[in-house]
């Protein structure tokens, strides 16, 4: 039973951490091509803080989300896409999921 209770309390937090967890919203100027878009996907999986990435090369915007307990550093976020030839022209931090992000992207499209 204090097995049970445990691993209740264990997911209990975690689950709290994940709700919590920011996603770090960049707007980045000149990509144009899928090549691009690839390339900054690539040096953002490269942090070992990152969860996950979505690139959408038609909004012009990269999503980070981040691990459970780690922080992405926003200068570094923007040393990064910068050291790959492209200007980041605003960079936010949100509650939204990269599923929402996707959801958000895809809604503006239609």
């Amino acid at each position: 039973m204090k097995t049970i209770k445990t691993i209740a309390v264990s997911f209990a937090a975690f689950a709290a951490i994940a709700a919590h967890a920011e996603t770090v919203k960049i707007k980045v100027d000149g990509m144009v091509c899928a090549f691009c878009a690839g390339a900054i996907e690539k040096k953002m999986k490269a942090n070992k803080e990152t969860a996950e990435v979505f690139v959408s090369l038609e909004n012009k915007i990269v999503a980070v989300a981040q691990k459970p307990g780690q922080k992405l550093d926003d200068a570094k976020l923007k040393a990064q896409i910068a050291d790959a030839g492209y200007e980041v022209k605003g960079i936010e931090r949100v509650s939204a999921t990269i599923k929402d992000i996707r959801e958000e992207v895809k809604a503006k499209k239609s």
